[in-house]
């Protein structure tokens, strides 16, 4: 591989606005990639395939760089230098490449095997946290796994047409898809491609849905004519997917405490032909309370650390503290306590989050079953990378039963 200078300084450039600026790496990607509309596919590919890559083992590069943990411009050449060498490309005679330790960069690699939480490039904190919650075995299974990046899995949208038509039209774009089984509305990319220009996104007949987020949906036991309420609905992955099993017949509210949100999911929920979705922003506890005894199915879909897409969120690997997961924990608790009034007495409960840590999953269910009585667990399913090879997630469906 030839390494193109323009596209090198692009991942540079990003790679400061993630480290240094805080930045998220999805909004930075998606500004690096518009920087020059002469790109081809392969620059554009070149480009978010080797920032997410050292985004992700950031701290195993760093250690093998020796940066210490400081992302200046300088450094950041020699990060990407450690890339470089450990994926065997040459490095052309630039500056920024001169005096490279090639054959210490190679031996500190394998010297760093040994260390789980650097070759496998997770804070320490983390990776006691996981080792503790699920044992030496799981996580470390886990972790690997998470560590492969996130596929591009497609959700087809009913209300548009059908799996096999979304095929045959994505395929006159040269864009190949297979099913996967398990998955009833999944289609798998064979490659990464921009499938955001197809007439067949325009025309509303998919969603870009992970395919452990798709198990979501089908968790709540939908019927057509229900009335659903979607808690923390976000721009509306899951409430477009509930609308879809829904046939467009009865209604659904989806609610968030972010205003921006929802209108994202509004301009959604139009090119999908979704119209049974009314959005309602929370403006404080009055606007769930209004909506108690109301509801045939809720689906919480809860805010986590989001330990179970690290696959598809590498940075968060950085951006998230210890202090952060206390918090969420105890938030959780609090919405399940409030948000499950919303169902009728016969109604059910979906919680689900997309992490992997039993606290903020079953034992959060099981500390709201104790103290509410007035409510069963139906069935729950714990989703690990490592077992299906996509994102982590948990459910639970509860039953009002008084």
């Amino acid at each position: 591989m030839r390494l193109h200078r323009n596209l090198v300084f692009t991942v540079i450039d990003s790679l400061e606005d993630v480290f240094n600026e805080k930045e998220y790496a999805d909004k930075v990607i998606q500004k690096a990639l518009k920087k020059d509309l002469r790109w081809g596919a392969r620059d554009r590919k070149f480009v978010a395939e080797t920032f997410y890559e050292i985004v992700r083992w950031k701290r195993l590069y760093n250690e093998i760089a020796g940066t210490k943990d400081h992302y200046s411009r300088e450094n950041l050449w020699k990060i990407f230098a450690v890339w470089a060498v450990l994926r065997g490309i040459e490095l052309p005679d630039w500056k920024y490449f001169e005096d490279t330790p090639v054959r210490r960069i190679k031996g500190k690699f394998d010297e760093l095997q040994s260390n789980r939480a650097i070759s496998q490039s997770i804070p320490d904190w983390m990776d006691e946290l996981c080792l503790k919650e699920l044992g030496e075995k799981k996580w470390t299974a886990e972790l690997k796994a998470q560590n492969i990046p996130a596929s591009a899995i497609l959700r087809v949208n009913t209300l548009r047409g059908t799996k096999k038509q979304l095929q045959d039209l994505l395929a006159k774009d040269d864009i190949v898809t297979k099913p996967i089984k398990g998955y009833p509305y999944a289609l798998e990319l064979d490659e990464r491609k921009n499938v955001f220009v197809t007439q067949a996104f325009k025309s509303g007949m998919f969603e870009m849905q992970d395919a452990s987020s798709q198990l979501v949906a089908e968790f709540l036991e939908i019927e057509p004519g229900m009335r659903v309420v979607d808690t923390c609905a976000g721009a509306g992955g899951k409430t477009l997917h509930i609308a879809a099993l829904m046939e467009n017949k009865g209604s659904i509210i989806a609610t968030d405490i972010y205003g921006g949100k929802l209108i994202e999911l509004k301009k959604r929920a139009k090119r999908a032909g979704a119209f049974n979705i009314t959005t309602k922003k929370i403006e404080s506890t009055k606007t769930i309370k209004k909506l108690y005894n109301t509801a045939d199915r809720v689906l919480i879909d809860a805010p986590c650390s989001g330990l179970g897409v690290l696959k598809r969120n590498p940075d968060s690997k950085w951006k998230l503290q210890p202090e952060f997961i206390d918090n969420i924990k105890a938030i959780q608790s609090d919405i399940l306590e409030r948000y499950t009034k919303i169902a009728k007495v016969g109604g059910k409960v979906v919680y689900a989050t997309c992490s992997i840590l039993p606290s903020e999953n079953q034992e959060q269910v099981a500390k709201f079953l104790e103290k509410n009585d007035n409510f069963k667990l139906i069935k729950d399913k714990k989703v690990l990378a490592s077992v299906s090879g996509y994102d982590g997630f948990y459910m639970a469906l509860l039953e009002r039963i008084g």
